[in-house]
């Protein structure tokens, strides 16, 4: 999006704002705004009932594609706090901070998370954003968001410390589970191929292999070559990848025809983003689980 549009934008947030009612908050809350549903989901656990809560991306969004509107300006300039992912995953995030006059407010739930890197080939510094796909990434999250939250609210410090410490016992319980359902994947099976760069923390954390992706970039959106699409058959025959992992908000068209060519399954994962609270994901937990559970299913011994 270019600057001219992002002005329009920031003008337009200001003549929402302008309009807006003046006791448009309704409480003496910490009113929160996170980007992605898994960084809001990992808020509320910390947060509880002391914060209000606005998640900017609504459930199943990509992060790599949003376009924030003029309204979504003004919900960003209206809070005590962002909370954003970080890492480069929000491509949209510098205009908008810059429209909504709000850096000295915002938190990086990734800031502690230890690099890792995808390459030159990859967007935004070659930093893999994907760090959630590691429970223990989420702990270090859960920490960050605490203590954010204790430093902007502090007569609620102890409630937020306490909230954190439970919920870092549920991701530790998480991790312990995934352990326990990789091990029935034989270590030779344990290969990845997915339709973008999403999993090498996960990866890296269980023991598995990135085979390789539809797209050499850490985004769905961007586009493979016939030379990079035959080069990935080939090394899914080479090592017996059993499936391609692709997201619920990809297309598959790319995937089922690589399937078609080499025999393997196409599964489809969460990637980016929870469901709705109906859905198969409405939390991180859940979401973990779900995707732990196919992947395992795809790739252990029948």
């Amino acid at each position: 999006m270019n600057k001219r549009i992002w002005l329009v934008l920031a003008a337009l947030a200001g003549l929402l704002a302008a309009c807006a009612p003046a006791a448009e908050k309704a409480d003496d809350r910490l009113h929160v705004v996170t980007t992605t549903t898994l960084v809001g989901d990992v808020t509320a656990q910390v947060g509880g009932d002391l914060i209000a809560l606005d998640v900017l991306l609504p459930p199943g969004a990509d992060p790599h594609a949003f376009e924030p509107r003029p309204q979504d300006v003004a919900r960003v300039a209206s809070a005590d706090l962002v909370i954003v992912n970080g890492r480069g995953l929000e491509a949209f995030l510098d205009n908008l901070l810059d429209s909504a006059e709000v850096h000295g407010r915002v938190v990086e739930a990734s800031a502690a998370v230890p690099e890792r890197w995808l390459g030159e080939e990859a967007d935004h510094g070659g930093l893999d954003p994907h760090v959630w796909t590691d429970p223990n990434n989420v702990i270090l999250w859960t920490e960050t968001i605490a203590e954010a939250l204790a430093q902007a609210d502090p007569a609620h410090e102890e409630e937020y410390r306490q909230n954190a410490a439970a919920y870092i016992a549920e991701l530790q319980a998480l991790d312990a589970w995934v352990r326990a359902q990789v091990e029935r994947i034989p270590p030779q099976r344990r290969l990845l191929v997915s339709d973008h760069l999403a999993w090498g923390y996960f990866a890296d954390r269980y023991g598995f292999t990135q085979v390789g992706a539809l797209v050499g970039a850490f985004s769905a959106n961007a586009s493979p070559s016939a030379q990079e699409l035959a080069a990935l058959e080939d090394r899914i025959r080479e090592t017996g990848a059993p499936a391609i992992f692709i997201g619920f908000n990809a297309s598959d068209a790319l995937a089922q025809q690589i399937a078609a060519d080499t025999g393997v399954r196409v599964v489809r994962l969460y990637t980016g983003s929870l469901t709705s609270p109906t859905g198969e994901a409405p939390t991180y937990l859940a979401f973990m689980r779900y995707n732990v559970e196919a992947i395992v299913s795809a790739l252990a011994e029948e």
